[in-house]
């Protein structure tokens, strides 16, 4: 029975050494920079840890609500409350539960908690104290109905003051005052503030119902009902109605008890409520203490009036001076009549820990046949559960509470993170479908495109091999009825057979160059050297002319491309093939000028002229190499024939024929 409280309590521990040692995690990490999975496994992190922590469960009823200050009109009058310890304490830890108003609109909300404020330790009356703790509107600590932890380091003190140096508004007539539900001050697991002499700035004047007291700061009432996060609910003690009541509990050792807590009967939850809130609490409490079973040696440890409203609480709580005891008796000396005893839970603090979980209690009632319901038993008295589940220690329900506020504060932002990530997600995912819907277009696109391409590639085969047949057998049928008209005139046999055979050479070319037409046109290493091709030629074609040949910028070739060296020189032949067909020259001059941007190809003969014509041969080879052609007649009769053509790195329509697929003449 003893292992479920002992892993209870290591939960417990756990929670609250959590609380105390872990930073606001919002704070300490940008949400920007965390990924979507880190988000979403820190949204998960938070919904499990929520489930684990104390809920903030409110009480109802009537009873003490905490201290007032007097209210101001400005909000930087200053305020302060002090409490003075029995002794010197090492502190480890302040807790400051807030005052909580309802709000139509909102809900419950913080009443009159200070704006800025700084906390401050010190011993003895003479000592000025040291600030351990400083706020101010940039630690936004509101909204917030969860009781704020102040982590001290162990610090020494005997009195704890709170200086309020900026105020808030009260709900109800927006005076500025000063408001605190509950001041703790724990040393290790004990509230060492329980109880304790109070002194303030300004106290506020007992209203009607004297529900505002100095004293209430640290009576250790709480606007807070006791609901865990886990524990089965269990069913307070409420004896019988007789005149004489008492119960006695053996905690099996003598114990150095330091404080006693006692759990009022849980109210019902329905609204309104069918009892004023203190079911089964005496009007006088007696608590004895002995270490004999016959307490022949009782010492009384609480002797208290609760006759009046402000008085009771959820968790009533009172700290004795430390007294070794085994055995504990709770009686009402007070005679009342019709009046029924019992509570939640019973606990005996020592060294923070309740000592009375699981004992066992008994009864002594006056009247044995008043039966007490069988759902309702003396072993609820100490089973460390109530109506909500397990009964937490007073500290570790504090930080679960403030954890909780954390937690829920940080829960919204990474929420709204989220929401973002998501909705940029959605925004880049319809992005990428229209990124998917054009890029089916474009590749749709893109096959009618290619489709044109081919299309146009196989026109410009056509019209190039149809160019190139025209040029090259043209001009090589053309070379052989010449050497025939020679060979008619011949006055020797030995020119007539010379004549013949260099028809027959033209013939055999003509012959290989339909024969072999697919392997001309993958010959490779063509125009290298387009000074010397065009040259050659003009010696084979212009054998009989008187040619004149000059170049300018020679050492600008090497910017040209194959294919437009290809292009220049059946240019240049088609050139030199309608000259001797047509022109009847005698004499041909050839200027080739290379500059660093253009090239300029000049052909001009003294034959008949055309008149500014160009022929459609050369019309059709500038249009293939993307170059001008012009025509002008010479002042000596004639023909001028130019090609200019810019030399630009790049061109957004370069020629889809390879340089390998234009024949030329061997």
């Amino acid at each position: 029975m003893f292992f479920f409280p002992l892993f209870r309590s290591l939960l417990t521990g756990w929670l609250g050494l959590l609380v105390a040692s872990s930073a606001d995690w919002a704070q300490g990490a940008d949400l920007a920079e965390l990924s979507l999975p880190q988000l979403e496994r820190r949204l998960g992190e938070i919904d499990g840890e929520l489930e684990q922590l104390a809920r903030y469960s409110l009480r109802s009823g009537v009873g003490g609500i905490g201290f007032r200050s007097v209210s101001h009109a400005k909000d930087k009058s200053g305020e302060w409350v002090e409490v003075t310890l029995d002794r010197a304490y090492a502190v480890d830890e302040i807790v400051l539960v807030p005052t909580l108003w309802r709000d139509s609109k909102d809900g419950f909300r913080a009443d009159g908690f200070p704006t800025s404020f700084r906390v401050l330790l010190g011993n003895g009356h003479e000592d000025e104290g040291v600030v351990i703790a400083s706020y101010d509107e940039s630690d936004a600590l509101m909204p917030r109905i969860a009781p704020l932890i102040i982590p001290v380091d162990g610090r020494s003190a005997t009195w704890v003051r709170i200086e309020a140096t900026g105020l808030s508004q009260r709900a109800f007539d927006h005076r500025y005052v000063f408001q605190l539900s509950e001041l703790m001050v724990f040393s290790g697991d004990r509230n060492v503030a329980l109880q304790r002499p109070v002194s303030a700035s300004s106290v506020h004047p007992r209203d009607l119902v004297h529900a505002w007291d100095i004293r209430f700061l640290v009576d250790g009432h709480m606007p807070y009902l006791m609901d865990a996060a886990h524990g089965e609910p269990s069913l307070a003690y409420i004896g019988s109605v007789t005149k004489h009541r008492s119960f006695s509990l053996d905690l099996g050792a003598v114990y150095p008890i330091s404080a006693i807590h006692l759990h009022a009967v849980d109210q019902s939850a329905t609204v309104p409520q069918a009892y004023a809130g203190r079911v089964g609490v005496p009007n006088m409490l007696l608590i004895e203490g002995a270490t004999q079973p016959d307490f022949s040696d009782a010492v009384t440890l609480i002797d208290a009036s609760l006759k009046g409203f402000t008085d009771i609480g959820p968790v009533m709580m009172w700290a004795v001076a430390e007294k070794g005891c085994r055995y504990l008796r709770i009686s009402s000396p007070s005679a009342e009549s019709n009046a029924r005893f019992g509570f939640a839970e019973i606990e005996v603090i020592s060294q923070g820990n309740n000592v009375a979980l699981g004992r066992p209690v008994q009864a002594q009632e006056q009247d044995p046949r008043k039966l007490v319901p069988k759902n309702r038993t003396l072993a609820a008295l100490t089973d460390g559960r109530n109506l909500y589940g397990h009964i937490l220690p007073v500290k570790q329900w504090m930080g679960q509470l403030a954890r909780r506020h954390m937690l829920e504060k940080e829960r919204p932002l990474v929420v709204a993170a989220l929401n973002q990530r998501y909705a940029r997600q959605k925004s880049n995912l319809q992005l990428m479908s229209w990124l998917a819907a054009l890029l089916a277009a474009g590749v749709g696109a893109s096959i009618l495109i290619s489709r044109n391409v081919r299309l146009r590639q196989v026109n410009q085969m056509r019209e190039r091999f149809a160019a190139d047949l025209h040029d090259e057998l043209g001009a090589n049928i053309h070379t052989i009825g010449l050497l025939g008209d020679l060979a008619r005139e011949a006055e020797t046999r030995e020119e007539l057979i010379e004549l013949l055979d260099r028809s027959r050479v033209y013939t055999e070319r003509s012959g290989s160059t339909i024969r072999s037409w697919s392997q001309r046109l993958e010959s490779r290493g063509l125009c290298e050297d387009l000074v010397q091709e065009m040259e050659r030629s003009a010696e084979s074609l212009l054998a009989d002319l008187d040619h004149q040949w000059s170049v300018e910028g020679e050492e600008n070739l090497h910017k040209l491309k194959a294919r437009q060296r290809i292009y220049i020189f059946l240019f240049y032949k088609e050139c030199l093939t309608n000259i001797i067909r047509h022109s009847g020259a005698t004499r041909v001059e050839t200027r080739l000028s290379v500059g660093p941007k253009s090239l300029v190809l000049s052909i001009s003969d003294n034959g008949l002229g055309l008149d500014g014509e160009v022929p459609s041969s050369l019309k059709r080879r500038a249009r293939l190499l993307g170059g001008k052609v012009r025509s002008m007649s010479c002042s000596e009769n004639g023909t001028n024939i130019t090609l200019e053509l810019k030399l630009s790195r790049y061109r957004l329509f370069p020629s889809l024929i390879p340089a390998k697929f234009i024949p030329l003449d061997s």
